[in-house]
């Protein structure tokens, strides 16, 4: 093996992980943790699975895993205007043009391709859903 720590292991000599890879969570920071989560559950149809009201509401991305939406500390600084960063959700096509409606409705499109279309939440972050089909080799 790649010495004692895992993290320095060459590849091939790790043995597989169980689940990795599988998305545990994902947590986004905000002033206003309310109205994110609101935006998340009604534009992309997310289920609240877990609401602690203004510091922490979580929904339910699929397969065990949650967008955890959080209170911002005021140290902490915004989202940067106009960042490009994102993350995307898996969605069929049917599914990825109801989220376009719904982004199209409140004025938050920020673009599409063939298989994913864009948009920017509340806080100016870009989050996309996208129904490309992952296939891996092997």
């Amino acid at each position: 093996m790649g010495g004692d720590d895992p993290a320095c292991a060459k590849p091939g000599d790790r043995p597989p992980a169980a689940g990795a890879g599988r998305v545990h969570h994902v947590a986004l920071r905000t002033d206003d943790v309310a109205a994110l989560a609101a935006f998340y559950s009604e534009v992309f149809g997310l289920e609240i699975v877990r609401d602690s009201n203004t510091t922490s509401i979580w929904l339910s991305i699929g397969e065990g895993s949650v967008l955890m939406i959080e209170k911002r500390d005021p140290s902490e600084p915004a989202i940067c205007a106009g960042s490009m960063e994102m993350f995307a959700l898996a969605a069929t096509p049917e599914r990825k043009a109801a989220i376009r409606a719904r982004a199209e409705r409140r004025g938050c499109l920020d673009g599409e391709t063939e298989h994913t279309v864009y948009l920017r939440d509340p806080d100016g972050r870009r989050v996309g859903a996208s129904s490309y089909p992952l296939v891996f080799p092997g």
